[in-house]
C-alpha cells in the first residue's frame, strides 16, 4: 500500500480544510517547502489539490505545482479543476505523474472516456462522498449520484484508480471510514481504491491495508503531529 501525504493549495498557501469547508482552513505555509519536507521524511508519492482550481475550473497554481514536481522528483498527482483535455495535457507536460478528474467525471463523461483512452493510468478519478452521494465543484454541490452507481460507471469506463474521500471525515481527526473502503474494494476489484479523509492513527493504516486499498492519503493528521509519515510508510509497506 502506498502513502500519499497531501498538500492542499489555496491562495498560494498549504492549507487544510475542515470537512471541505473553505471558510474553516488552517494555513501551513509554503506548499513547495511542505512538499520538500515530506520528501525528506521518506515520501515517494504526493497528493496535491488545487483548491482554487477546484472552484474556478482552471489552473491558478500551476507554477507552484509544477515546481513541486520538479524539485521533489517523486510521483506527484494533482486534482482540482481538471475539466478539459487542455488542462490534463498542461499538467502532464509540466511533469505531473497523474491527474485526478473529479467534477468532470460526473458532468462530462465523454471527456473522461477520452482522457482514459489517451492516458490510461495517468488518469485517476476523485469520488468525493457525503451521505452516500458524490459531491462536485470543490465539494460545494450534490451531484445526486449514489456512490455505488458512480463506481460502477467508473469501472465500465475503464478507470484504473479512484481516490475516494469521505468528506464527513476529512480534516476532522476522528478516524477514517474503514467500512466504506472495505465495501468498495470488495464490490469493485478491478479498481484501485485510494482512501482519503480522516486517517488519524497508524492502526488505521494497518486496517486499510487489510481492507485491500491501494493507497491512503494523509493530510491533517501529519500536519498536527498525530501521524509520523516515516512510520506510516513503513507500516503501509
Amino acid at each position: 500500500m502506498k502513502i500519499y501525504p497531501a498538500v492542499d493549495i489555496l491562495q498560494c498557501k498549504a492549507v487544510r480544510l475542515y470537512k471541505g469547508d473553505y471558510s474553516e482552513k488552517t494555513d501551513y505555509g509554503d506548499p513547495i517547502e511542505a512538499a520538500l519536507t515530506l520528501k525528506e521524511l521518506g515520501a515517494e508519492y504526493l497528493h496535491i489539490v488545487d483548491l482554487d482550481g477546484a472552484k474556478s475550473g482552471n489552473t491558478p497554481n500551476l507554477r507552484i505545482i509544477s515546481e513541486i514536481a520538479a524539485k521533489t522528483g517523486i510521483f506527484v498527482e494533482v486534482g482540482g479543476g481538471i475539466r478539459s483535455m487542455e488542462t490534463v495535457e498542461k499538467y502532464l507536460s509540466h511533469g505531473l505523474s497523474r491527474v485526478i478528474i473529479g467534477t468532470a467525471a460526473v458532468t462530462d463523461r465523454e471527456f473522461l472516456r477520452k482522457a482514459v483512452s489517451l492516458y490510461g493510468d495517468k488518469i485517476a478519478v476523485g469520488a468525493d462522498i457525503l451521505d452516500g452521494s458524490v459531491r462536485i465543484s470543490g465539494w460545494l454541490s450534490d451531484s445526486g449520484i449514489k456512490t455505488q452507481d458512480f463506481m460502477a460507471d467508473m469501472q465500465a469506463v475503464g478507470v484504473k484508480t479512484v481516490i475516494c474521500t469521505d468528506i464527513s471525515k476529512d480534516g476532522a481527526l476522528n478516524g477514517t471510514n474503514i467500512t466504506l473502503y472495505e465495501k468498495l474494494c470488495r464490490d469493485f476489484p478491478t479498481i484501485e481504491i485510494v482512501a482519503s479523509g480522516g486517517v488519524t492513527a497508524i492502526p488505521e493504516i494497518t486496517e486499510l491495508k487489510k481492507a485491500g486499498v491501494s493507497g491512503a492519503i494523509i493530510g491533517k493528521a501529519y500536519y498536527t503531529g498525530l501521524i509520523d509519515i516515516a512510520r506510516a510508510i513503513e507500516v503501509a509497506r
